[in-house]
């Protein structure tokens, strides 16, 4: 049993108590700094239709280490990383869906693009 002065430590059982050492919490930061200095570099680039996968996949990559680093899930049981899988999972399954169908009306928008008048002045 730990008294009141005793140093924060990992216990076992369903509510353990984790600390994550400062060392960790500096290098999860430093991480999306740089993840952040990355997005910033890719916006300037013109990579044409690959800039919203990158983007999307720096962004990804920041929110894994959030979610892993600051939300503790890193420590966790099983069952709240299969939550949090399963809601990125559906939540690309539901961008794809906007994706997909926002390509099946584009040729349709170009042409009616290419046929309306220029707009007046």
């Amino acid at each position: 049993m730990t008294t009141p002065s005793d140093p924060p430590t990992a216990r076992s059982g369903p509510r353990a108590e984790h600390v994550v050492p400062a060392r960790t919490l500096l290098a999860t930061a430093a991480a999306l700094l740089a993840l952040t200095a990355l997005t910033v570099a890719a916006s300037r680039l013109d990579l044409g239709a690959v800039n919203a996968v990158v983007a999307l996949a720096i962004a990804c990559a920041k929110a894994s280490i959030v979610a892993l680093f600051f939300m503790h899930l890193l420590y966790e049981r099983r069952f709240p990383r299969v939550i949090l899988v399963a809601s990125a999972l559906f939540a690309a399954l539901f961008v794809a869906f906007v994706v997909f169908d926002t390509t099946q009306y584009q040729p349709d928008l170009r042409a009616r693009e290419a046929q309306a008048p220029p707009p007046a002045r």
